[in-house]
C-alpha cells in the first residue's frame, strides 16, 4: 500500500477538527459539507471490504428523507445487503481517525478483518439528486482510487436500485442483469405473467371504477415522487409498464426542493397529503421517499377525510396474498411478518387473531428485521414507515421454481406459478418503492381489491408520535425490542401508571440512532387520548431524563 500517496490524497479531503459522526442504520449523516472526508475514507474503506470478502461492494451517496441540503453514504454488502455490524465500527474509527492516524487505523482494520492487498477490489457507486451528491461521489472515487480498487459508477440510481446490481454481480446474473434496464425488465415481466395468470386477457382482469379509469380497463395510479430520484427512474420505467397501467408522476423535481412538504416521511408524520398533488375522492394515490426506498399508500374519501395506508397495512396485503398462495401449493413453508414496536397495535392483532401469521417484533432499523425474517420460509417485514420487503429461503425458492417445471395438477402449478413471479418482482436485497408499488398494484388488481376495501381490513388505533430534545440521548437504555426503559431509574414504572389511565393503549420510548433526542410513540381507542398519553410521556422523559429547553406544550 502506498501510504506518501494515501497521505496526499487524504489531505485533499481534510477532517475537520472535532467533528465525530457514527455509522449507523443508514450509515453516514450530516449536512453536506461535513461530509467530504467521511465519503473519501468510505472509499478506501469499500476497497478494503471488497478485498476481505472477495467480492463486488457498493457505495450510496443519499441522505434518504432527510432535508436537500444534508447528505449521507452507506456501504452495500456482497448480496445487496446492509453492511456486516463488525465493519460498521470499522468505518466509525476510519471516519473519525485523525490525519495522522488513518494509516494506523487501516493497517489495524487489515489485520483484524485479514484483508489481502493483493487481491483486486471492485466497487459500483450510486447517488441521489441532491446537488452536494455529485461532488461527493467523486470524493468517493478518489478513495476507491488511491488504494488501487476498480469502480463502476451508476451515477443517478434509487438505492435499492443499487443494491440490486450488487447482488447481481456476486451472483454471477443469477438474480438478474447488472444494468438499469436488466432491473426495469425482470420487475417489468414479473409484474406482466402475475396480472396474465389472472386473466388470459389483461383488461377484464384490471377491476376499475368510473373514479379511477379514463379509458377501458386502465388503472391510473398518482405517485408523488418527494422532488427526488424516484421521478427520474419511474419516467425512464415507464415504456416497461402495460399500457393498462397509467402513473402519473407528481413532486418530480423540476419545481420543488427534495423532500419539502412532501414524501413519504412528509406523509407518514403529518398524516396529510403531500404538496403539489391535487387528489380526487377514492383516487388511489402514493408517495416514495427522497431516495426510493420507502413507499406509502393513502386516498381521500368523499367526505374529504385522508386514509393513510402505511407499512403495516402493506404488509397485511402482501402476507394475505402470500398465504393463501402457500396453502395452495401444499408445501410445509414457515411464514411469518417482522414488525417493530412502531407497528400499531391493531395490525399486529389482525395478523395474529384473523390471518393465523406469527409476528415477530424486533428493535428499529431495517437491519434487525432483515436479519429475523431472513430465519422463515417466506419473512415479510416492513417498517410503519413504509420500508420493507420479503425474503424468499433458498429452499422455498427452489421448491417453488421446481414446482413450476414438474408439478402435474394445474392449481398447485399455477399458485406455484404465481410465487416465482413475486419472487422476480419483489426487490429482496432491500425495501424498494418501485418494485413493492407493483408488488402492490399487482395484489389489488389480482384480488379485485378497491384501496378503499384494502384500508378496511382493519382500523389503526390511533396513535401520536413525539420527540424529547434531551442533553445526552445514551441516558435512555432499552429492553424487549425497544418496548420498555431500562434506563433512567423510575421512567418504565411512570409509563406503565400512565398507560393504566388510558383504553387499549401502550407507549414506549426509545433514543434517536441520528440525534439528541428521545423518540415517544403512544396509541389508544382516541386521537384525544393518544395524544394526552404522548403528552405525559414526553413530560415523564422531560423530566427524568434530562430533557433540554422548555418542557414539552400539549398538544
Amino acid at each position: 500500500m502506498d501510504f506518501e500517496a494515501l497521505r496526499r490524497c487524504s489531505a485533499l479531503h481534510p477532517k475537520p477538527a472535532g467533528l465525530a459522526l457514527q455509522y449507523g442504520t443508514a450509515g453516514f449523516r450530516s449536512r453536506a459539507e461535513q461530509l467530504d472526508h467521511i465519503v473519501f475514507r468510505m472509499g478506501l474503506l469499500a476497497v478494503l471490504r471488497s478485498r476481505a470478502v472477495t467480492a463486488t461492494i457498493g457505495i450510496m451517496v443519499t441522505a434518504s428523507h432527510n432535508p436537500e441540503e444534508d447528505n449521507g453514504v452507506k456501504l452495500v454488502d456482497p448480496l445487496g445487503e446492509m453492511l456486516h455490524p463488525s465493519w460498521e465500527e470499522y468505518a466509525t474509527q476510519l471516519a473519525n481517525a485523525e490525519e495522522q492516524e488513518l494509516q494506523q487505523v487501516i493497517t489495524e482494520i487489515c489485520q483484524k478483518a485479514a484483508v489481502n492487498l493483493h487481491k483486486d477490489a471492485s466497487v459500483f457507486i450510486g447517488r441521489d439528486t441532491r446537488p452536494s451528491s455529485e461532488k461527493l461521489s467523486q470524493s468517493v472515487i478518489d478513495g476507491i482510487q488511491v488504494l488501487g480498487g476498480q469502480y463502476h459508477d451508476y451515477g443517478l440510481v434509487t438505492t435499492p436500485q443499487l443494491h440490486y446490481m450488487v447482488c447481481c454481480q456476486n451472483t454471477q446474473g443469477q438474480y438478474g442483469k447488472a444494468t438499469l434496464e436488466g432491473y426495469y425488465e425482470k420487475l417489468s415481466k414479473a409484474f406482466m405473467e402475475l396480472i396474465k395468470q389472472g386473466n388470459t386477457s389483461l383488461s377484464p382482469f384490471f377491476p376499475c371504477t368510473k373514479s379511477q379509469c379514463s379509458g377501458e380497463g386502465q388503472r391510473h395510479l398518482k405517485i408523488d415522487c418527494a422532488n427526488g430520484i424516484g421521478a427520474l427512474k419511474l419516467s425512464e420505467m415507464k415504456p416497461y409498464f402495460p399500457q393498462e397501467m397509467v402513473i402519473h408522476i407528481y413532486n418530480d423535481g423540476t419545481k420543488e426542493k427534495l423532500n419539502h412538504l412532501c414524501g413519504a416521511d412528509f406523509v407518514k408524520v403529518h398524516q396529510k397529503p403531500p404538496g403539489g398533488l391535487d387528489m380526487k375522492p377514492n383516487e388511489r394515490c402514493c408517495s416514495f421517499d427522497g431516495d426510493a426506498d420507502r413507499i406509502v399508500y393513502y386516498f381521500k374519501d368523499t367526505a374529504g377525510h385522508f386514509h393513510l395506508i402505511d407499512g403495516d397495512k402493506i404488509a397485511t396485503l402482501i402476507s394475505i396474498f402470500l398465504k393463501e398462495l402457500l396453502a395452495k401449493v401444499k408445501q410445509d413453508f414457515t411464514m411469518a411478518v417482522v414488525q417493530t414496536a412502531y407497528a400499531n397495535g391493531n395490525s399486529t392483532r389482525y395478523l395474529q387473531e384473523t390471518l393465523k401469521v406469527p409476528v415477530h417484533c424486533v428493535k428499529t432499523g431495517v437491519k434487525h428485521l432483515h436479519h429475523k425474517a431472513q430465519e422463515f420460509d417466506v419473512g415479510v417485514y416492513f417498517e410503519a414507515n413504509g420500508h420493507g420487503t420479503v425474503l424468499f429461503s433458498k429452499t422455498a425458492e427452489t421448491k417453488i421454481r421446481q414446482l413450476v417445471k414438474e408439478e402435474k395438477d394445474d392449481e398447485k402449478r399455477e399458485a406455484a406459478k404465481m410465487l416465482e413471479n413475486m419472487m422476480d418482482l419483489i426487490n429482496q436485497t432491500v425495501g424498494d418503492a418501485v418494485s413493492d408499488m407493483l408488488v402492490i398494484e399487482a395484489i389489488l388488481a389480482l384480488k379485485g381489491l378497491t384501496v378503499q376495501q384494502w384500508d378496511a381490513l382493519y382500523t389503526d388505533l390511533p396513535n401520536r408520535l413525539l420527540k424529547v430534545q434531551v442533553a445526552d440521548r445514551r441516558v435512555i437504555d432499552t429492553t424487549d425490542a425497544e418496548r420498555r426503559a431500562l434506563t433512567p431509574p423510575g421512567l418504565q414504572e411512570k409509563i406503565d401508571a400512565l398507560v393504566k389511565k388510558y383504553k387499549l393503549s401502550r407507549a414506549f420510548v426509545r433514543p434517536s440512532g441520528t440525534e439528541d433526542v428521545v423518540r415517544i410513540y403512544a396509541e389508544a381507542d382516541t386521537q384525544e387520548n393518544a395524544d394526552a398519553l404522548a403528552h405525559e410521556v414526553s413530560l415523564a422523559v422531560f423530566h427524568l431524563a434530562g430533557g433540554k429547553g422548555a418542557p414539552p406544550q400539549p398538544i
